[in-house]
């Protein structure tokens, strides 16, 4: 079946562009033919710097012929209906439709077939169609053009079967159509000449012998395979740097990987922010010695082959990272000039938030919270106040102006050089983590009292100030906080009261006009359940189980929350558990039913005297024992113990409900059943809200 090939050649596409492009382009493309009926078996596309391309296999010739059927009106319809029927199915006289009997009537039916079309027709009509909507980040027009493209279009290649499709692409203005053709270019400057190409197989060897890799992962893979190469050869390895590789990938069309020097003048100036430097304005990759510190080298990767082995090309980078270098130390020696302490009132002309004061205001609310929630933790209350007092400090230092991302690392150079406490160091370095899931998490006490009191307080007060995430829009990246709490807390085992803890959190800001503290603190234990899920749904922890212990109410420590959840879902997945699950439901079924028929409930306590049959005895009795097996267990957080008691009760439940008759004749009895009814609802909602559990 034939094969269709698709390339957009123009101007350098920004990287970060590339691969969702990409996407976007199979997205676009694939999502038409299905529209159109045609069906395919593969569909692959790619990216390089100047080109996006997109090959499907196994397209058909022609569409199928379709046959469409509309319903109308009862036969012997008044006539409006009928005329209104023709109008909409595209018919003029009733001698076009058919009469079919439904079995509730003869209705008219009007029947429509629409032959097939050649496959090429519906291509040529796709792809301007495509290009028309593609949703580019940003784009431009150029020359006299009136449609926009994310930078100026040299050429369409559109061949299917091994031919051009008979189509163009508008570009407005004096410039007229750009029309489908099979030629294209390879590199800018190692193969500019045009070639024509017949097919995919073709396209991507011709392209390989004009120095263009087509393949993104096989120009990934060269430059990391060819830089680690280089590295070793000078006993040296590649800092691993998965986000500049990609990005470096977007660059080049023929990786060409280069090592150069950087002076030794340079590497006092922490690690971080010559890596800051290095990758952000040159992209280059830092290199690392047999301790895993940073060497003097670094690697470059070129998007040309020089007669010369690239020694032009190093020397020159070189000579612009020397530039840059300067700059970078000449601020770091400017910054340890200043102390961080002294520094800090600079913190008031830095506004956090117009409703929520200045970064010098949470600071001193931040020192408050961190010292209250290391005594709970058992840290030291002195050092994480002087690490909350330190840790925004470096915000206004000349480093992190250059290079915000060295913000808190710088923290901790500066500290340790002034002759603070380490631990104070590592707390102002750290207390910006978790910054995502890939992100270590601090463990050390004191990190891990100010972190938290950093994202607490900037939570609450965002919540207080109603300024929460909606749908996709979190400007605040206040669910990366709450994710960050919560691996904080979980991962240390912090035994934290979290209701508490925000109302300490709001209690701090001591402004009127902000929301009360325990609708704060209420919205943000919903907002934590949420993010809950998601921290635990990678670890194969349902979500309708967090429901249920949280459905219980009062329940704000996480690390219980987790122990109880974590054993109701051992429980729930075992027979009994299961069969236990059942019988509940049915229970409570057969209670909410009859509740709500008899206009009363059914929560009152079991008159033992009334139950006449072994199997009700037998279940009253079990339910008893099981309560107060679990009460104790509960209080002492033996979860997986309290499931077991539970467990206990399938027996019991399954004879009941194979034995006893719940409504019976006898009013008293019926009512009394239902009561013994409800306590299995009441006992097992002890643990957790079973109403709220799937299956």
């Amino acid at each position: 079946m034939p094969e269709l090939l698709i390339e957009f050649f123009s101007e350098e596409i920004p990287a970060r562009m590339q691969a969702r492009a990409a996407d976007d382009l199979k997205r676009l493309v694939t999502d038409r033919l299905a529209a159109n009926g045609l069906t395919f078996t593969d569909a692959q596309a790619h990216s390089t710097p100047r080109r996006l391309a997109l090959v499907i296999d196994g397209l058909p010739e022609r569409t199928a012929d379709v046959k469409e059927e509309k319903k109308g009106p009862r036969v012997g319809s008044p006539e409006q209906a009928v005329q209104g029927f023709l109008k909409s199915a595209g018919l003029t006289s009733l001698d076009q439709c058919e009469q079919r009997d439904t079995g509730k009537g003869v209705f008219y039916f009007a029947v429509a077939e629409k032959k097939g079309r050649a496959t090429a027709e519906v291509l040529a009509e796709i792809i301007p169609a495509v290009m028309a909507e593609f949703p580019w980040p940003k784009s431009m027009r150029w020359g006299t053009s009136t449609v926009r493209w994310v930078r100026p279009l040299h050429s369409i290649i559109a061949v299917f079967g091994g031919k051009v499709l008979d189509g163009a692409y508008d570009l407005g203005g004096v410039q007229g159509k750009l029309a489908f053709g099979n030629s294209t270019r390879g590199h800018r400057f190692l193969s500019p000449d045009a070639f024509t190409v017949e097919n995919f197989a073709d396209y991507k060897a011709k392209l390989a012998e004009a120095h263009v890799i087509l393949d993104r992962e096989e120009r990934k893979a060269k430059i990391k395979a060819d830089a680690e190469a280089l590295a070793a050869k000078e006993g040296l390895t590649l800092s691993p740097d998965d986000g500049l590789l990609e990005e470096v990938a977007g660059l080049v069309e023929w990786p060409v990987v280069l090592i150069g020097s950087i002076d030794e003048k340079f590497m006092d100036v922490p690690s971080e922010v010559l890596i800051t430097s290095m990758r952000t304005h040159q992209k280059y990759f830092a290199v690392l010695d047999k301790a895993g510190k940073m060497a003097p080298r670094f690697v470059v990767v070129a998007n040309m082959v020089t007669t010369d082995g690239g020694k032009a090309i190093v020397a020159g980078n070189e000579r612009v990272l020397r530039a840059r270098l300067s700059d970078a130390k000449f601020f770091w020696d400017q910054d340890r000039k200043t102390k961080l302490e002294d520094r800090v009132s600079k913190l008031a002309a830095i506004t956090f938030h117009a409703k929520l004061g200045t970064v010098s205001e949470k600071v001193t609310r931040v020192q408050v919270l961190a010292a209250e929630i290391a005594r709970a933790i058992g840290a030291d209350a002195n050092a994480a106040t002087r690490a909350a007092l330190l840790a925004k400090a470096d915000l206004v230092t000349e480093v992190v102006g250059e290079f915000p991302e060295v913000q808190g690392i710088m923290g901790r150079y500066y500290a340790l050089g002034e002759g603070e406490n380490p631990v104070v160091a590592e707390a102002i370095a750290e207390h910006y983590k978790p910054l995502g899931p890939s992100d270590s998490c601090p463990n050390a006490p004191v990190s891990v009292a100010v972190a938290l009191a950093d994202k607490l307080d900037t939570l609450v007060g965002f919540f207080a100030i109603d300024e929460k995430p909606t749908g996709s829009k979190d400007p605040y990246a206040l669910r990366r906080a709450a994710l960050g709490i919560i691996r904080l807390i979980l991962e240390n085992g912090l035994r934290l009261n979290l209701s508490q803890v925000f109302k300490a959190a709001h209690g701090a800001y001591g402004v009127n006009g902000f929301a009360a503290a325990d609708a704060v603190s209420s919205d943000l234990m919903a907002f934590f359940a949420d993010r809950l899920k998601v921290t635990l749904r990678d670890q194969g922890v349902r979500h309708d189980l967090i429901d249920a212990v949280f459905a219980l109410g009062g329940e704000d420590d996480l690390v219980r929350l987790l122990a109880r959840v974590k054993a109701l879902q051992e429980f729930v997945g075992s027979d009994e558990g299961a069969n236990l699950l059942a019988a509940y439901k049915r229970a409570s079924n057969i209670v909410r039913i009859e509740e709500k028929k008899d206009g009363k409930t059914y929560d009152q306590p079991v008159d033992a005297a009334l139950l006449t049959l072994a199997e009700e005895k037998d279940l009253y009795g079990a339910l008893t024992d099981a309560a107060e097996t679990a009460k104790p267990l509960l209080a002492n957080e033996d979860f997986t113990g309290t499931m077991a008691a539970l467990a206990r009760l399938r027996g019991p439940v399954d004879a009941f409900f194979d034995k006893v008759t719940v409504n019976a004749d006898d009013a008293g009895l019926r009512a009394n059943r239902l009561r013994l009814l409800s306590q299995i609802r009441s006992t097992l909602n002890a643990v957790a809200d079973f109403s709220r559990i799937e299956g």
